[in-house]
């Protein structure tokens, strides 16, 4: 398949979240095997939808590291060729019974129905599947920063949250920390 680099039309300018703020009411669940096959069931169905399409698909977050305890959401991103050309992809995975949750500059997730499966849509080579994947990697391998990550989620679990993204940006300063070391570790420069 020829990429075609330049997007189909302009992309959004900001932040839509279909539904509004909503508040964050689960808690931290030991880690469970089958977290890796509700992913594996959803990679196939995300499969199926998207067809002859060329993409990328990953587990990440804390559902795809063993070990660390997470919230009862799988998290998977998904490579498309064109952000903007929300019918290739956008459309397929509502037929294919996800939702629209949020459409935001170079990045779209859908989910499903039941709030279980969070499927966060970026253009290939987009800066954020690498730090998804470098953190996904790191807290596989690096167990001080596993619980030093969980540590700090059940901390910021004790408190109420009115909006599930307050919570996941209270994340934020540990997550560059660790990131940090995760480029230290592998021989990267620092960002």
């Amino acid at each position: 398949m020829k990429r075609n680099r330049k997007p189909r039309r302009p992309d959004v300018t900001s932040v839509e979240i279909i539904g509004g703020p909503e508040k964050l009411a689960l808690g931290l669940c030991s880690h469970d095997d089958k977290w890796a096959d509700t992913y594996l069931d959803h990679r196939r169905r995300i499969s199926e939808a998207l067809g002859g399409e060329d993409i990328g698909i990953e587990h990440i977050g804390s559902t795809s590291v063993p070990g660390l305890a997470a919230k009862p959401i799988i998290d998977i991103v998904v490579t498309v060729e064109d952000i903007t050309a929300e019918e290739d992809y956008l459309d397929p995975l509502l037929a294919a019974g996800y939702e629209l949750r949020v459409r935001e500059p170079r990045h779209r997730l859908v989910r499903t129905p039941e709030r279980d499966v969070h499927v966060h849509l970026y253009e290939r080579n987009d800066p954020a599947i690498g730090e998804y994947l470098l953190l996904r990697d790191h807290l596989r391998r690096n167990i001080d920063d596993r619980v030093l990550y969980e540590r700090t989620k059940r901390a910021l679990l004790d408190k109420t949250w009115d909006d599930m993204n307050d919570y996941a940006d209270a994340k934020t300063e540990v997550i560059v920390a660790i990131k940090a070391r995760a480029r230290q570790s592998a021989g990267l420069d620092a960002m």
